[in-house]
């Protein structure tokens, strides 16, 4: 039983090493083709894609510690939680600003279509994320690891605001969608923000399968 859950807790690090590595991936190249575009909702969802970054780090050294000491959050983890929500809190402002810029001078993108195929990629690889985090947390009966697969859930619904509004844009032309889609991110990257900044100051786990 004990090299059973040695095993698990080992699989829960490979899963928060993927998500870290994806995150990057995928914030780099949403930000590189989202500039190229000009598609803010592209280049939204690729900053916050590198703000999950930070924040799963923050899981990473929690799966760690816990393995050992339990799930009370440390120092380490409260100050990745301030950093990641105050990151958020900026790219919140951002993009108000720069969506209502966009609105009122009636910007168009060049292209949303690399956002319908990044979108897409990311779509499936948050489901097969959350299927196999949430699988692995109630193996080991534990409530930290199942809010983090419920707080990746919170990249799916980017995933698929992203690729509602790119899909908009291409059929209709209509250069306000894609701002919609960039306040859209807006909205859930505020709500992350604040939840981040809660966890900090309570030291509980997220439980986002109520939040969002």
């Amino acid at each position: 039983m004990k090299n059973d859950k040695i095993s698990l807790y080992k699989y829960a690090v490979i899963l928060a090493f993927i998500t870290i590595f994806y995150n990057l991936a995928e914030g780099l190249i949403s930000i590189y083709f989202g500039v190229q575009d000009e598609t803010l909702s592209l280049l939204g969802f690729g900053i916050d894609s590198f703000v999950e970054v930070i924040s799963g780090i923050g899981i990473l050294h929690m799966l760690i510690k816990i393995k050992n000491k339990g799930e009370e959050r440390d120092e380490f983890e409260k100050t990745a939680l301030r950093i990641t929500g105050t990151a958020f809190y900026i790219l919140v402002a951002g993009l108000l600003a720069t969506a209502v810029y966009n609105i009122y001078i009636n910007h168009k993108p060049e292209t949303t279509f690399l956002g319908i195929v990044i979108s897409l990629i990311s779509i499936i690889t948050m489901s097969v994320l959350i299927f196999f985090k949430m699988k692995v947390g109630k193996s080991l009966n534990s409530r930290a690891l199942v809010a983090d697969a419920n707080c990746t859930k919170t990249c799916l619904y980017l995933s698929i605001i992203l690729l509602a509004a790119s899909i908009g844009y291409e059929l209709t032309g209509f250069g306000g969608i894609d701002s919609a889609g960039a306040l859209f991110i807006a909205y859930f990257s505020f709500k992350e923000g604040k939840e981040a900044f809660e966890k900090a100051r309570t030291g509980k786990n997220c439980e986002c399968e109520t939040n969002h």
